[in-house]
């Protein structure tokens, strides 16, 4: 893996707002501490996109004729819990 190099300013606090992460031994650098940030952001926009493909393949399965009542109990019945 390559490393590339990238820098940022940031206002005063939001600088010292990392260097007390890195200090309380949280993260072993800014570096550190700002690809975790990275890292997290890329997750939830995964997580968001996954969401929304399931949200859409809802939609696009219609109206179901199922009461909750029977979902609830299908659900029950798979998880052992009926």
């Amino acid at each position: 893996m390559s490393i590339a190099q990238i820098n940022i300013s940031l206002p005063d606090g939001l600088k010292s707002w990392i260097e007390a992460r890195v200090a309380e031994g949280r993260y072993s650098s800014s570096s550190d501490y700002v690809r975790d940030l990275v890292r997290r952001e890329q997750e939830a926009e995964e997580k968001q996109h996954l969401l929304r493909a399931a949200i859409e393949e809802g939609r696009a399965s219609g109206i179901s004729d199922r009461t909750i009542e029977d979902i609830i109990a299908d659900w029950r019945k798979r998880d052992g819990l009926a």
